[in-house]
């Protein structure tokens, strides 16, 4: 995928790690620089050992010492899960590489199709390697939406993580209160299991609600079956195939369309034209106006194919509302180096809508 892997090496430092587009959550404060480890389209984004080893080989050169790799399963931004064959070439890549493997599967129970989620820990019982090597993140921020909580979890086998980890932890416990309601919630097997069961139903339904309007004005997204969101192709309504190009293209939807879309090159994809669409934030009525909007600017774009959709009558007392700050969409700040799709407050609702 296009950020499922990069390399980063700390300022003043030889450390360096593979990671998956955590720019800002692992760079602002440590110093990290990020190094993309290219994934393309011809294969649908999936992780290569070739891809792998080029990224690495280059670290090297550069004088970069690898350190880890990290990756996020489902991903964020393709919306799919890593299948049991690219885990096993993972692990395996890490333990020849003698690298760590952090494992964020922060969006496991987000699947509303198959195929399922395969947790990494699944994998390490399934291969020898070097169980030190291998750390997982997990959070209740979207599974559970909670995002307020701010209650996530480590899970390493390296007893010196675990250790550090606890000492890190005091500087942002979690309050007492909180935990007893987590506590309780979790016991209660019968509501989590209701809850996620009814979430992936939501999901498989707005999912299908919003990529089959799309392609009813031949915009194609990338399969998926996870997450919050999808990888919208746009390649044929660039002017020219550049990032600058993408930019334009981005500057256009938000300016003129009024939606708010993630530019692939946020996320270090090597091929302009592709967005990530958040599609969990909205309720049906949005969606129609959302896809009401694509298909008039689809129809400007594309005028030797106009689009002939018959779209369901909004009320007209439906007033829409983008809840955009100056600053957050300041292009100095809002660039594809700057953005995070991890930011607290989402960076791409694709419509912010109120009656």
């Amino acid at each position: 995928m296009p950020n499922v892997l990069h390399l980063f090496h700390k300022f003043h430092s030889s450390n360096s790690l593979l990671i998956c587009r955590f720019d800002r959550d692992c760079g602002w404060r440590t110093g990290v620089q990020i190094l993309p480890v290219n994934c393309d389209s011809s294969n649908e984004f999936k992780i290569t050992k070739a891809a792998l080893e080029a990224a690495y080989e280059k670290a090297q050169e550069d004088g970069i010492n690898v350190k880890g790799l990290l990756i996020a399963n489902p991903s964020n931004p393709l919306g799919n899960v890593l299948d049991r064959e690219t885990l096993r070439s993972l692990v395996s890549f890490v333990n020849e590489k003698n690298i760590h493997l952090v494992c964020d599967e922060i969006y496991a129970a987000t699947v509303f199709s198959s195929p399922s989620f395969i947790s990494i820990s699944e994998i390490v019982t399934e291969m020898e390697c070097n169980r030190d090597l291998i750390h997982i993140v997990y959070s209740l921020s979207k599974d559970m939406g909670l995002p307020g909580f701010r209650v996530g979890v480590v899970y390493s086998y390296n007893d010196a993580a675990v250790s550090c980890g606890r000492k890190m932890s005091s500087f942002g416990l979690v309050s007492s209160q909180t935990q007893h309601l987590l506590a309780s919630m979790l016991l209660d097997e019968e509501f989590v299991g209701n809850f996620l069961v009814e979430s992936s139903k939501r999901l498989a339904k707005r999912h299908h609600m919003f990529t089959e309007g799309l392609e009813q004005v031949g915009i194609s997204c990338l399969k998926s079956n996870a997450g919050l969101f999808f990888w919208m192709d746009l390649r044929r309504l660039l002017k020219e195939q550049t990032v600058e190009g993408e930019m334009a293209l981005w500057r256009v939807i938000i300016n003129k369309v009024k939606l708010n879309v993630s530019p692939g090159s946020s996320f270090h994809c090597s091929e302009p034209g592709w967005f990530r669409v958040c599609f969990a934030n909205m309720d049906d009525e949005t969606v129609e106006v959302a896809l009401k909007r694509i298909r008039e600017f689809v129809g400007e774009k594309d005028e030797a194919k106009p689009a002939q959709v018959k779209t369901k009558r909004l009320p007209n007392k439906l007033q829409l509302q983008l809840s955009f700050s100056a600053r957050r969409y300041d292009e100095s700040v809002l660039s594809p180096h700057v953005m995070s799709p991890h930011s607290p407050v989402p960076l791409s609702p694709l419509v912010r809508a109120r009656n």
